[in-house]
């Protein structure tokens, strides 16, 4: 742990393991939940089929044809079922596909209120299920409370969930490491101006050099002339040194010298040859303390078509048993071969929202309008879908609000005050707009304008 490369790889690598980490759960979330969302829109639109499928038979009593237009519903084991029962729960009609299987019967919604729920089979098969109780008044005058529900098992979604965690962790795993190889080359690279100051160092210690180049980063600039002031300050110091030996051997020489000559001149051979011996010595010492100093110190997507006029069939025909107690009037003007480019889930969340709120606050009329945006043919055209209906309408200054998510102008009314964030949001997503104004009946007119194919593209 010396090294500062090792400490920089490690903390990186805690930091990357930590941002991953955090990204990889809120990915996992987000896919997870858009994933069951997209089920329950499913679900939802599969309801809305049995509710336009129905048809009450010769007995009085509410009944759904041998062949959906879902041959899911058809297949034994296709993980998708769909029933109808009575509010006593008897069981007037199931799918083939449930062949052999109980769905759950499960919480009964209150009437008029899709309820979604997480169920599981008598062989613990996970489900995701869609309730809606329905008052259906026959010809005769009669009504009589059923309950329509459709499940679908999470068998597949979870594996998909589990295949997604799994290359979640195996393209973060292979980022993460691919970022660390790269951030280890990187660093070699930034950690070059060190080592080549530790290179240039032991080359002054060498005696190859007698001072650090300025070729430096910025950063360690000023490390280099501090050092080269040190080298320069231990130079002088070292000079000093050697010219205070230098003559303090200059001194001793010549009294040396002296002593010698004196000595020589005298007769006591022994005396003078010790004597000789140690001046000798002493003359030796100064040498090697007048070498020392001096010597060198060593060392996106396919768009598909969607047929307009069918789908606002199908849902008005739902809406028409959703809320036959109030027996709504509806207007429909669209073209027979109108077609919308785009997804076919959100052009029945665009109408189904709308119209699903003109039904709820409407007296007795219902309007909806569909024409293409631009000239030309339909098929490439964009669209402006206007919804109006005769009820209380949209104050002004709350038609912002509304947009909103959890925003409503009743709240003893049933619903989530999301259904117009949903519609704008959508109609963004292809470069749209929603705006809100007074109908022409004094209820509320809600126009959705989706541009062309060619100028959603060039906006984007």
């Amino acid at each position: 742990m010396y090294s500062l490369s090792s400490r920089l790889l490690i903390s990186v690598s805690v930091l990357l393991l930590l941002f991953f980490g955090v990204t990889i759960a809120v990915l996992d979330t987000a896919f997870t939940e858009a994933g069951e969302q997209a089920r329950r829109d499913i679900l939802d639109g599969h309801l809305v089929a049995l509710l336009g499928a129905a048809e009450p038979n010769d007995a009085s009593e509410l009944a759904l044809p041998d062949r959906l237009r879902e041959p899911r519903f058809g297949q034994i084991g296709s993980g998708l079922y769909g029933e109808l029962r009575k509010a006593d729960g008897e069981v007037l009609w199931r799918s083939k596909s449930a062949l052999g299987l109980e769905i759950p019967e499960g919480v009964i919604p209150v009437l008029g209120n899709h309820l979604f729920a997480r169920e599981s089979l008598l062989d613990g098969t996970p489900l995701l299920t869609l309730s809606l109780a329905v008052e259906w008044e026959f010809e005769n005058g009669n009504s009589k409370s059923y309950v329509f529900k459709v499940a679908e098992s999470l068998d597949s979604f979870n594996a998909q969930i589990a295949g997604f965690r799994g290359q979640l962790f195996g393209w973060f795993a292979a980022i993460a490491a691919t970022m660390l190889l790269a951030f280890s080359f990187l660093l070699r690279g930034l950690m070059k101006p060190l080592r080549k100051i530790e290179t240039e160092i032991g080359e002054i210690e060498g005696g190859d050099r007698t001072s650090l180049s300025d070729r430096f980063p910025t950063e360690l600039i000023g490390v280099a002339r501090n050092l080269n002031l040190l080298i320069d300050s231990e130079r002088a110091r070292s000079d000093r040194y050697r010219f205070t030996l230098d003559n303090l051997a200059h001194s001793l020489k010549t009294p040396l010298a002296a002593m010698r000559a004196l000595l020589s001149s005298d007769n006591r051979d022994e005396f003078g040859a010790r004597f000789d011996e140690q001046i000798d010595r002493m003359d030796e010492i100064v040498r090697y303390q007048l070498r020392k100093p001096a010597s060198p110190v060593a060392d996106k997507l396919v768009l598909k078509t969607v047929h307009v006029e069918k789908e606002v069939t199908r849902l008005i025909d739902g809406l028409k048993k959703v809320y036959h107690d109030k027996s709504p009037v509806f207007e429909v003007n669209v073209q027979p071969d109108m077609q919308f480019r785009g997804d076919t889930g959100d052009f029945l969340e665009l109408a189904g929202n709308l119209l699903d709120n003109a039904c709820k606050w409407c007296n007795k009329n219902v309007r909806i309008s569909i024409v293409p945006s631009a000239s030309g043919r339909a098929i490439a055209s964009g669209m402006v879908l206007t919804v109006a209906d005769d009820g209380p309408g949209i104050p002004q200054d709350a038609a912002d609000a509304l947009l909103q998510r959890g925003m409503r102008l009743d709240e003893s009314t049933p619903g989530h005050g999301i259904g117009l964030a949903v519609v704008k949001d959508i109609a963004a997503s292809y470069g749209g707009q929603l705006s809100i104004k007074q109908s022409k009946s004094g209820g509320a007119e809600i126009t959705v304008s989706i541009p062309p194919i060619s100028s959603a593209k060039s906006d984007s």
